[in-house]
Order: structure tokens, then C-alpha cells, then sequence
């Protein structure tokens, strides 16, 4: 059995193991789309659509909601899961108030924001947050702590991850000796981000903020991966955005969620392959396995996908906040 077809198989094993009854996730595909939300629409405010977040501008502040959209090789997936913006937004704020590093953040609170008449706060509740707009660092910070994803293809290429050199025999899911700072450049919606070396980042930004960045994107990978593994999850790898307003650098976007990271079972971690995951690579092998090409339109998630997708963004936000997630 290869690699791909063993995770595939463990992450199988692993969404199956809580013995769910055939209730729990026979939920058709129409169910299952009339509860995503998948684009909203408030009235007079000028938006931005990226992936998942519908970005509306308020002059000096932004209102970011986090859709149910789902994206996986670059392509914003027809098929939503329900609630996954909740749980996106309910894990970036319990960090953005746990880490203790300055953000973007001012209200959670969506029946205590400014929105046009007649909008349906309900729809919104849990998955809407007023920022403070920053210039945002055209960087994704990456820090890996595992060789998993792209780490592992370039590892088995040229032995080296970001430029850095690594020990000869490492396996897929290794953990590192080290953490790695590993940038990229943030790319258009469609086009695929792009993994630089560090030099190279330092003459996009300059080595000031650079260093400054990759400090700091290594201290909060290391406050969130202890607090995450005292809960039961390995954080093999995550990404951050940094924006910069007023002479200070503050995080901006999400944090240390499902979409961002890589979140692994410790019970169940296996160096030497793929490993089961709390995030969306279970919708990557799925997508992987289906025989789609990658380059044309991709197809509707099953039914049961969904369903089991979902359930492991709740679980995993549940164990990172140590609260019971409100539309569970």
C-alpha cells in the first residue's frame, strides 16, 4: 500500500472509530448545502471575497465573516461545511485572547456591531468579528514543527526545507530537530502561494521586520502548540499574517485554526506516513483518491465527507477552548 492510500485509509479508520450511528451522519447533499452558509450579503458595504472570508471595509475598520466555504488545492469547493466558520472564528479568538499578542480584534459580539437594517445577525453569530484595519505584510508566516506537506516533497527532493538543511533519512511526519521559519509569498485567490527562502523574504520586507517576524511567528507557534498538546493535538505546522498600523506589527486574520494548520492526534501519531487530522486534509485525500485533475472545476463533497469533516473541526475546537462549541 502507498503512503497516500495508507493515510487515506488511517484517516478512514480514525473518522469512523467514534462508532457514529447511521443517523448521525446519513445527511443528504441538499441538507447539508441549506445549512452552509456560503456567501453572505450586507447591503451597502463594499466586500471582498477570499476563500472562506467575505471581507466588508468600514473605512478605518473591517468586518471579516467567516463563510462555511471550503478550499483544497487552490479551489473554493462547491460543497460548504456546515458551521466551519463558526468554529474557525471561535478558535482565532479564544488565541487572539489566550497568546496575548497584540491583534487586529475589537468585538465578537455581532448584536453589538453597526450593520445595516434588516440583516439577519442570527446567520452571522459566531462567525463575525470587528477589526482594526492594518497594512497587511504581503508574507505568510509559515513554522513547522514536523516534516508534513510541502516540507516533505521538498525534503525528498533536494534535502532541504526554506533553504535550510536537514539530516539525511528523515521520514513523512518526522518530527524536525528544530522549528522552521519557512515563508511564502501570499498569493491572488486561484494562484498557489509560493515558499521562499528567508534571505528572499528579507528583500521583500526588509531584514528588520523580517526578523522581527519570524520571531514572533516562532513564539506563538510555540505558546499555541504546548497549550494544543496539553489538550491532545500535535500542531505539525501553521501559518501566520501579520498586519503592521500605527508603528506596531499586530496579528491580523486567523490563528491556530483548522484551516491554518495541521492539527495530528497524538494518540495516534505514526511517524513514517500521512497522519489522521482534526483539519481539512481528510477533504485533500478524498479529493486526491476521487481521480479529479486538479485543474478543472472540483467535484460536490459526499454527504458523509461533510458530515465527518464537520465533526472534526468541532472536535478539535472543543479540545483547543475547553468549551462546548455553541451550535454543535
Amino acid at each position: 500500500m502507498t503512503n497516500d492510500l495508507r493515510h487515506f485509509s488511517l484517516q478512514l479508520q480514525w473518522l469512523s472509530a467514534a462508532n457514529h450511528s447511521p443517523q448521525s451522519i446519513l445527511l443528504t447533499s441538499e441538507t447539508l448545502m441549506s445549512e452552509s452558509l456560503l456567501q453572505t450579503d450586507l447591503p451597502g458595504l463594499p466586500v471582498t471575497r477570499g476563500k472562506v472570508r467575505d471581507v466588508y471595509d468600514l473605512g478605518d475598520r473591517l468586518l471579516l465573516v467567516s463563510t462555511d466555504r471550503i478550499s483544497a488545492f487552490d479551489w473554493v469547493l462547491p460543497s460548504g461545511i456546515p458551521d466551519k466558520g463558526r468554529v474557525l472564528t471561535t478558535v482565532s479568538n479564544f488565541w487572539f485572547q489566550h497568546l496575548g499578542i497584540p491583534n487586529h480584534l475589537l468585538e465578537t459580539d455581532v448584536f453589538q456591531m453597526d450593520l445595516p437594517a434588516g440583516v439577519d445577525r442570527s446567520a452571522l453569530a459566531g462567525r463575525t468579528i470587528l477589526v482594526r484595519k492594518a497594512q497587511v505584510v504581503p508574507i505568510e508566516c509559515v513554522v513547522r514543527g514536523y516534516l508534513a506537506g510541502s516540507a516533505w516533497r521538498e525534503y525528498c527532493t533536494t534535502g532541504q526545507v526554506s533553504g535550510i538543511d536537514l539530516p539525511s533519512g528523515l521520514t513523512e511526519s518526522a518530527r524536525l530537530p528544530a522549528l522552521i521559519f519557512s515563508p511564502a509569498t501570499k498569493a491572488e485567490q486561484g494562484a498557489h502561494d509560493e515558499n521562499i527562502t528567508f534571505p528572499e523574504m528579507c528583500e521583500l520586507v526588509g531584514t528588520e521586520l523580517a526578523q522581527h517576524l519570524r520571531h514572533l511567528s516562532i513564539e506563538i507557534y510555540q505558546r499555541g502548540a504546548t497549550h494544543a498538546q496539553s489538550k491532545g493535538i500535535l500542531v505539525a505546522d501553521t501559518k501566520f499574517e501579520f498586519g503592521q498600523l500605527d508603528g506596531e506589527v499586530i496579528l491580523v486574520d486567523e490563528v491556530l485554526t483548522p484551516d491554518s494548520s495541521r492539527f495530528w492526534p497524538e494518540d495516534r501519531y505514526e511517524p513514517g506516513h500521512g497522519q489522521p487530522s482534526f483539519d481539512k486534509q481528510f477533504v485533500r485525500d478524498w479529493l486526491t483518491q476521487c481521480g479529479w485533475d486538479k485543474n478543472s472545476p472540483p467535484p460536490e463533497l459526499p454527504a458523509d465527507v461533510v458530515a465527518r469533516t464537520r465533526e472534526k473541526y468541532i472536535e478539535a475546537c472543543e479540545r483547543i477552548t475547553g468549551e462546548v462549541f455553541a451550535w454543535k
